[in-house]
């Protein structure tokens, strides 16, 4: 593509810059709004400054990948009311033998539940309660949040819809998602481990302090569920202990003389008492059979909606692995969860992320805007001789640059912006290696610019209550850089084995 009058390369570039500057920083003193809204300033600047055409903005709003995001949110909502994230939490504390074993649980866990239900859902899910394990075990937080984020986007790689850019690559080089997976989870599983390897070395002094002996009663609310649960038999010993107290004031009147004349009206009165408290006792027991009865059905009516949920998100991957379309397979499999809860289904759609959305509607626009001012052409122009995909020299130059961008840029645009190009130069050489230039959507883990992953964890984990924690940028540096490095390297090498 030629580049655009100077005038339109120049506008452009300022309404990118703006995007940019909004989505890295969005809340920057002089324009505090924030991503979504910095993203739809971005595309508004583009067709205001008649870089593109109102009808140029529209078609350049990519529904398929929109589709598929929604559709998986929505699934990813239905799976948190199954308490499936739930279950997941109980395995990361199930018989965890320290804080070694623990840090290397979240990351598998990270790594597998961000694969098939975006890096950004899992992170959201396991952020604060991370951050309540540490607290419990008297730990700093900072080894566990970087294993969570880190976790989460290296193993994200692993399909297309792990993460938004992977789905981007996904759709515009057709890659099915069989192909994708077996491609690429060799190098997933090798640089979790090489990951984990780091986060180890890098904090094993603190992780071998020895918690304190005092900890949180943890085990409390379980034993108090209990002695709530002996209701019943509790009622019984009272009406025992008062039917025997009557007993015994009957036979001390028997005993007593001269009170023959009372004896038998205390007795009528004493059976009368106890036959209302026998029937009482009775009417209880029978409500209390029934409100059994109740509990019964309604918890079996719960197992067989969680398992009819499961199966359906199972069917879902499913059908991504026979490659059928991805966007209308996610839609389809969040429709079949509205029919099986039977129930309105707004309060579930009200979870759904609708501002990722609006950005990524916004961010489509600036991406087309930028492209059409020819700039990112002439960078791939000049940088296409040197990024031979089928040379060693070729990957790592192209691997440098990308990490480079990703982390000024973000990941998502840099693929946005590059990702149609090398898959194409890719698909000359050799259609196989189509996919080999995309393992370096690690880079998201340089710093906590790289990716929406490490943002989320750092909300998160700020904003938490009662165990709040700043992960800053030079400490989460300070890991990332090495890490990325390292794994990205040998996810390069095992890919192109």
């Amino acid at each position: 593509m030629a580049m655009a009058p100077t005038v339109k390369v120049v506008l452009g570039s300022i309404a990118f810059a703006v995007f940019w500057v909004l989505a890295v920083f969005p809340a920057v003193p002089f324009m505090p709004i924030g991503r979504t809204a910095g993203s739809l300033l971005g595309a508004m600047l583009m067709v205001l400054f008649q870089v593109l055409t109102p009808d140029q903005a529209y078609e350049s709003i990519d529904l398929p990948i929109l589709g598929l995001l929604f559709g998986t949110m929505v699934v990813s909502v239905y799976l948190e009311r199954a308490d499936m994230f739930k279950y997941l939490g109980k395995m990361l504390s199930w018989k965890s033998k320290g804080p070694k074993d623990l840090l290397c649980r979240i990351c598998l866990f990270s790594a597998i539940s961000s694969a098939f239900f975006t890096n950004d859902t899992s992170c959201v899910v396991l952020t604060e309660f991370v951050l309540k394990i540490a607290k419990q075990q008297n730990l700093p937080p900072h080894p566990f949040l970087l294993a969570l984020a880190s976790s989460a986007n290296i193993g994200s790689a692993t399909t297309p819809i792990g993460n938004p850019q992977n789905l981007v690559i996904a759709l515009q080089s057709k890659i099915p998602f069989g192909k994708f997976l077996f491609g690429i989870v060799l190098a997933t599983v090798v640089g979790i481990c090489v990951n984990t390897l780091i986060l180890l070395c890098m904090f094993w002094k603190v992780l071998s302090v020895q918690k304190d002996e005092e900890e949180p009663p943890i085990e409390l609310a379980p034993e108090e569920d209990v002695n709530t649960h002996r209701f019943s038999p509790a009622t019984m010993s009272h009406l025992t202990s008062e039917n025997s107290r009557d007993y015994h004031d009957t036979m001390s009147c028997h005993s007593c003389p001269g009170v023959s004349g009372t004896k038998d009206a205390t007795e009528n009165g004493s059976l009368e008492k106890k036959d209302e408290r026998v029937v009482s006792s009775m009417k209880e027991s029978s409500d209390l059979g029934l409100e059994d009865i109740d509990e019964k059905s309604a918890k079996w009516k719960m197992i067989l909606w969680k398992i009819g949920v499961y199966v359906i998100t199972v069917g879902m991957l499913i059908s991504f692995l026979v490659e059928l379309n991805m966007s209308w397979t996610a839609i389809t499999a969040a429709l079949a969860l509205m029919l099986l809860d039977f129930k309105d289904a707004r309060p579930c759609l009200e979870k759904v992320s609708y501002l990722l959305l609006v950005f990524f509607c916004g961010m489509f626009v600036t991406v087309e805007g930028f492209n059409r001012t020819g700039i990112p052409s002439a960078i791939w122009d000049f940088m296409e001789p040197y990024s031979q995909i089928d040379q060693v020299t070729g990957v790592a130059i192209l691997a440098v640059v990308i990490l480079v961008l990703s982390n000024l840029a973000s990941n998502v645009p840099t693929v946005l912006l590059l990702g149609s190009r090398v898959a194409a130069a890719a698909a000359t050489i050799s259609p196989e290696k189509e996919k080999k230039a995309w393992v370096s959507t690690v880079a998201g883990n340089l710093s906590l610019l790289g990716s929406a992953a490490n943002l989320i964890v750092c909300e998160q984990a700020r904003r938490a209550q009662n165990c709040g924690y700043n992960l800053t940028f030079w400490a989460h540096l300070k890991f990332g850089l090495p890490s990325t490095i390292i794994v990205t390297a040998i996810g390069l090498t095992l890919i192109r084995a």
